[in-house]
C-alpha cells in the first residue's frame, strides 16, 4: 500500500502553501464583489389559508432565455472567485493522486465469462471489460471514450444473458437518471440493431435462451413492464404489466437465474412502507398472479432454484425472510426461515445452495449463513469493521463474490468459495493512505430529545481537542438509507490535510430497522435536523472544533438536511456545501420523479403535511439580515432526479437576504447531474472548488503556516 509519506510529511507540504498564505488573508478579510442581481416577481398563492410569496418562482424555467441569462453570470461569478483562491494547483494534486487510480468494480461471471467495468488511472470513464476464464486476459468490449468529445457519455451494464453471449448496457449522457439501451453480441463483438431509445428505465432482464427481455420503462403516466422480442420494432413490444398505477409508484420485473420465473414489483415510492409483489411463471407462459398485495409492508423477492425468497419488514422491524412456492403463494403457506433478530438485515443472497444474509450490527456490516431449511451455517469473516456489499453468485455454483471497505481501507474486491470458505483477493484499490496513522472512533451522543445517536469520527493520530480543528460533518437521515464505515476519498483527502471528518447516524435512515427510519420521516423529519444539529454541538462541546472551524456537506435529502440546518442554526457554521438538494418542500412534488418521495416526506397538497413542511422547508425560512455561513450549493442542468431549481432559487434567496459578508455561490454544471457520469478529470476539476471553498472559509491553510 503507498503511503502518505510519498507525498510529503504534512508539514512540508505547508510550508509550500505558507508563500500563498497572504494571498488567503487577503481574501478572507476582503469579502468578494457583490453578486449579481436577481429580479424578484414576488409570485403570491394561498395554500389551507395560509399566504406564501414566492420571490423567484420566474427561476423555476430552466430553458428560458432570462433563466439561462442568470445562470450564466452565476457561473461567472463563482468561477471569479473561486478560480482565483491561491493553492488550487497544489490541491488540484493532490487530489488527482486519490482519483486518477485504476478503479475496478464487481464481476459477473456468466458462461465462463467474467465481465466487469474498469477505470485506468489515466482514463476519465470506466470502460465495459470481460475475461474468458478467471485468469483469462481483459478484453474491451464497450469503451465510452469515443462517444462524445467531451466524455461526458458514460455506458453501464445492465444485464448478462446467462450463457455470456448477448449484453444489454446503457449509455448515459451527463449524470441524467435516462439512458439509452443497446443489445451487444459478445461473440461478433457489436452492437445488434435492437435498442431502447433515451428513458427511464428499472431493469432489464435477458431471457436465457437470448430471445428477447423484460423490462420497466418509466414515463408521465407512470412505470410499465414490457417484453422486447429480439428482432423487432420495440414500438411494438408487448405490454404486460403496470396500467392504474401513477408516476407516484416504481415498478420493476426481475427473472430468476434459470429463466422460468418473473417477479414485478410495486413499491409505493421510495423506500415505501408497503409493496406489492407479482408472479409469472415465464415457462409454461402463466397469467400474472398476485404472491401479496394487501399487506402494509415493505417486501423484496428474489429465487433460489424455484423458491421465491421474500425479505419482509412484515410484524418485523428488522425484517425477516420467507419462504414460498410460487404455485402456493397464499401467506399461510409461507414457511419463515431467518427470523428477525436485533440486528438489521439488509439483505438475503441466494449463492451455492445457501443464503447469505446481509446485517447491520451497531453500524457495520455482518454477513451470516442459512441453509433453505433456516439453519444457520456459520459467519462470513470480514476484515474488520465496516462496509461490506451483499455477496453475489449463481444458487447452482460455489463461486461468489464479495466487497468490503471501511474508512480506512478502500475497496477491496473478494472471490469467495462456498463449498470451502475460502477467499482471495480478487481486485483492490490503491489509494495512498496510511491506516496507521488515522484513527477511527464511533461515540454517541445525545439529541435534543434525549434520544442517543451514534457518530463515526475520523482523524489523524495525535489530534489536540483543543477547539481548533477544522471539521466537516456530513449526513443523510432518510429513505432508509444507512450511512456505514465506507472509504471515501473526500474523507482521506480532509484527514490528510489535518482536519477531522465526523458522520453520524441519523434517524430516517436505515441503521436500526424501520422505527428508526420511521422516526425521520413525514411529521417527525424535524427529528434528523435536531440529530444533525445536536452532533455539531457534541463536535463543539468536546473541543473538536468551534463554530468557526466547522462546516457541513450533504448532497440530494443530505442537500436539504444542511439547508434545514444552515437555516435554523446559522450561528453553528462557518461553511455549507449543499449539493444537488431539496429544499422548496411546499413545491418539490411538482417536478421530475418527486412523486416518488411523497411517502417520506408527505405534501403540501395535504393540509396536515402542509404545516410541517412550511415549518422546515428551508426555502421558506430564510430571514433577511441573518448573518448566513458560506454556502456553495451545487447542481447542474442533467440532474433529472432533483430538479436544480430548488438550488437556483435558493442562492438567489440567500444572496439577496444574508447579513453576512460570506459569500454564496453557486456551482452550476450545465453538463453533469445528479450522480455519476463525469469524467475522471471533471470530478477532480469539482472536488478542487469544492476544497477550496472549503479550505478557505476555514482557514486551513493559514491554521497551519
Amino acid at each position: 500500500m503507498m503511503k502518505l509519506e510519498r507525498f510529503g510529511p504534512f508539514r512540508v507540504m505547508l510550508i509550500g502553501f505558507c508563500l500563498i498564505g497572504l494571498g488567503w488573508a487577503a481574501l478572507v478579510a476582503a469579502p468578494p464583489a457583490r453578486p449579481p442581481k436577481t429580479r424578484k416577481d414576488n409570485v403570491k398563492e394561498v395554500l389551507h389559508g395560509t399566504t406564501l410569496i414566492d420571490p423567484y418562482r420566474w427561476l423555476e424555467d430552466q430553458n428560458s432565455p432570462e433563466t439561462r441569462a442568470w445562470i450564466e453570470k452565476q457561473i461567472a461569478y463563482t468561477e471569479s472567485i473561486l478560480h482565483r483562491l491561491p493553492g488550487r494547483d497544489q490541491l488540484r494534486d493532490q487530489i488527482s493522486k486519490y482519483l486518477k487510480i485504476d478503479v475496478i468494480g464487481m464481476p459477473v461471471e456468466c458462461g465462463g465469462r467474467y465481465f466487469f467495468s474498469k477505470r485506468k488511472a489515466d482514463q476519465d470513464l470506466s470502460i465495459i471489460y470481460m475475461r474468458q476464464g478467471l485468469n483469462g486476459k481483459d478484453e474491451v468490449l464497450i469503451d465510452p471514450h469515443g462517444l462524445s468529445k467531451d466524455k461526458t457519455k458514460s455506458v453501464s451494464l445492465q444485464d448478462i444473458s446467462v450463457d455470456g453471449k448477448l449484453l444489454a448496457y446503457g449509455i448515459r449522457q451527463g449524470g441524467e437518471d435516462e439512458v439509452e439501451v443497446r443489445l451487444f453480441d459478445v461473440d461478433q463483438r457489436k452492437d445488434l440493431p435492437d435498442r431502447l431509445p433515451r428513458a427511464r428505465y428499472f431493469g432489464i432482464s435477458i431471457l436465457p435462451d437470448r430471445s428477447g427481455f423484460f423490462y420497466t420503462r418509466h414515463g408521465k403516466e407512470g412505470s410499465r413492464v414490457y417484453f422486447h422480442r429480439l428482432g423487432t420494432d420495440p414500438a411494438e413490444d408487448q405490454y404486460l404489466f403496470g396500467k392504474g398505477y401513477g408516476p407516484g409508484k416504481i415498478i420493476f420485473a426481475s427473472l430468476s437465474e434459470n429463466g422460468r420465473h418473473l417477479l414485478i414489483t410495486v413499491l409505493y415510492g421510495s423506500a415505501a412502507r408497503k409493496t406489492e409483489i407479482y408472479y409469472k411463471n415465464v415457462a409454461s407462459n402463466g397469467p400474472i398472479t398476485p404472491i401479496v398485495n394487501e399487506i402494509d409492508a415493505r417486501f423484496s423477492g428474489s429465487f433460489a432454484g424455484d423458491t421465491l425468497l421474500l425479505r419482509t419488514n412484515w410484524k418485523a422491524p428488522n425484517n425477516r425472510v420467507f419462504a414460498v412456492d410460487p404455485r402456493h403463494p397464499e401467506p399461510e403457506h409461507w414457511r419463515e426461515v431467518i427470523p428477525t433478530s436485533d440486528a438489521v438485515l439488509r439483505g438475503v443472497s441466494p449463492v451455492g445452495g445457501k443464503l447469505y444474509a446481509s446485517y447491520l450490527e451497531n453500524v457495520s456490516s455482518k454477513i451470516r449463513i442459512f441453509d433453505l431449511n433456516g439453519k444457520q451455517l456459520g459467519e462470513l469473516e470480514l476484515p474488520s469493521i465496516g462496509s461490506a456489499s451483499g455477496v453475489s453468485g449463481w444458487w447452482d455454483k460455489n463461486e461468489a463474490f464479495f466487497s468490503f471497505s471501511s474508512f480506512v481501507r478502500p475497496s477491496t474486491i473478494y472471490r469467495y468459495d462456498v463449498e470451502t470458505g475460502q477467499r482471495q483477493v480478487w481486485a483492490r484499490i490503491n489509494v495512498p493512505i496510511d491506516a496507521d496513522q488515522v484513527v477511527v472512533k464511533q461515540v454517541r451522543y445525545r439529541s435534543k430529545d434525549g434520544t442517543s445517536i451514534p457518530m463515526f469520527i475520523v482523524h489523524r493520530k495525535g489530534l489536540k481537542l483543543d477547539g481548533s480543528n477544522p471539521t466537516l460533518l456530513t449526513g443523510y437521515g432518510g429513505f432508509n438509507i444507512s450511512l456505514t464505515p465506507r472509504f471515501s476519498s473526500l474523507a482521506a483527502i480532509w484527514v490528510q490535510h489535518g482536519g477531522v471528518y465526523a458522520v453520524p447516524n441519523l434517524r430516517g435512515g436505515g441503521e436500526f430497522g424501520e422505527r428508526w427510519h420511521q422516526a425521520g420521516m413525514l411529521e417527525n423529519k424535524q427529528n434528523v435536523f435536531d440529530d444533525f444539529i445536536a452532533a455539531a454541538e457534541y463536535l463543539i462541546d468536546q473541543k473538536y472544533t468551534q463554530p468557526s472551524k466547522l462546516a457541513i456537506r450533504g448532497g440530494s435529502n443530505g442537500g436539504l438536511l444542511v439547508g434545514a440546518a444552515m437555516t435554523q442554526r446559522p450561528e453553528l457554521f462557518q461553511a455549507v456545501v449543499c449539493a444537488v438538494p431539496l429544499l422548496d418542500m411546499i413545491r418539490y412534488h411538482k417536478f421530475l420523479v418527486a412523486r416518488f418521495w411523497v411517502p417520506e416526506y408527505g405534501s403540501s397538497e395535504d393540509p396536515k403535511q402542509f404545516k410541517y413542511l412550511l415549518k422546515y422547508s428551508p426555502y421558506h425560512n430564510v430571514k433577511p439580515g441573518t448573518k448566513y455561513p458560506a454556502v456553495l450549493f451545487v447542481t447542474g442542468d442533467s440532474d433529472t432526479r432533483v430538479d436544480p431549481l430548488h438550488a437556483r432559487k435558493m442562492t438567489a434567496l440567500m444572496q439577496e437576504a444574508t447579513g453576512s459578508d460570506r459569500p454564496i455561490l453557486l456551482h452550476y454544471d450545465t453538463k453533469s447531474g445528479h450522480s455519476g457520469g463525469k469524467p475522471v478529470n471533471k470530478q477532480i476539476d469539482d472536488l478542487t472548488d469544492e476544497l477550496s471553498f472549503l479550505f478557505w472559509q476555514l482557514g486551513m491553510i493559514e491554521a497551519g503556516s
